[in-house]
Order: structure tokens, then sequence, then C-alpha cells
């Protein structure tokens, strides 16, 4: 998969981790910036480069870091077809996909640190949605109610 990761100036210092365990893993890491941390960047900013790149088909996931990884999240939701949400653990990492269909990963640079920050992606691109497996219907179905929510702003 071709991943895009990008920062503001607070997630920074893990963002080479995050480059670096994408391609661990054998995916491909288009690294969107920031490039130093001295630099205050707003992190809408950075969550829009993303977003425009997985809504374009250019990427088939994204990573982002901000300092929580709150408002990179906010930031990310609020551009149609992308679905972020901020994982702290492995179990919502992967889940989210399963079952929701995430497609953005955020972290938190002030939150989590180098290993957990592994492990969390490990779970995250490992993952796939299963809404179209037998037995998992209820997954498609509230997927599609989401859909419906995006479509009626």
């Amino acid at each position: 998969m071709r991943i895009a990761v990008a920062c503001d100036h607070a997630g920074f210092p893990l963002k080479m981790t995050v480059v670096e365990t994408v391609q661990a893993l054998g995916h491909e890491a288009i690294d969107l910036g920031v490039n130093d941390g001295a630099v205050s960047v707003d992190y809408p900013d950075m969550a829009e480069k993303l977003g425009r790149m997985l809504q374009a088909g250019q990427v088939d996931r994204g990573i982002l870091l901000c300092g929580s990884g709150v408002g990179a999240c906010i930031a990310a939701n609020k551009l149609r077809g992308i679905y972020a949400g901020v994982c702290h653990d492995t179990y919502s990492a992967h889940q989210a996909v399963e079952h929701d269909e995430m497609n953005v990963l955020c972290l938190g640079g002030r939150v989590i640190g180098p290993e957990p920050a592994k492990e969390i992606i490990a779970a995250f691109l490992k993952a796939r949605f299963i809404g179209s497996d037998a037995g998992q219907e209820r997954h498609q179905r509230r997927v599609t109610k989401v859909r419906r929510l995006e479509d009626s702003r």
C-alpha cells in the first residue's frame, strides 16, 4: 500500500519512526512533511494535504501526527471520504479499520512514544475492512449509515 504521512511541528519528533515503520512493514511511505519541528505549522493544513491525496486516490491510507492526535483527526474528518481516528492502542487501530473502515490513523506525538507507535501502525496497516465478509454485514450497514450522515451535511 501507499501510505501518506504528515505532521505538524508537535508530531514531527515521531514522524521518522512512522515513516520507517511503514517501510519496514513493506509499504511505500509518502512523506508530506513537515521537515522541521522548530517551525510552527497548523495541523489543519497538514490534514488537508494528506486528505486531498487520499481523496484523489494517490494513496491508500494515511497517518497524521500532531501533539495529541485530536486536532489532526478533527480536521481530517471534515473532508469527504476521510475517516480518521485517534488510536493510541493496537485494538482500536485494527478494529477501526475492520469495523468502521477507518482510512487515516491519527497519533499524538506528545502522547505516545516510538515503540507503542510501531505496534499501533502495524495493527492499522495489517487490518482490512470486514463488512463484506459473511456474517459481518452489520459493519457495512453501519458504515453506510455514516456515509449517509456525511452526504446530509
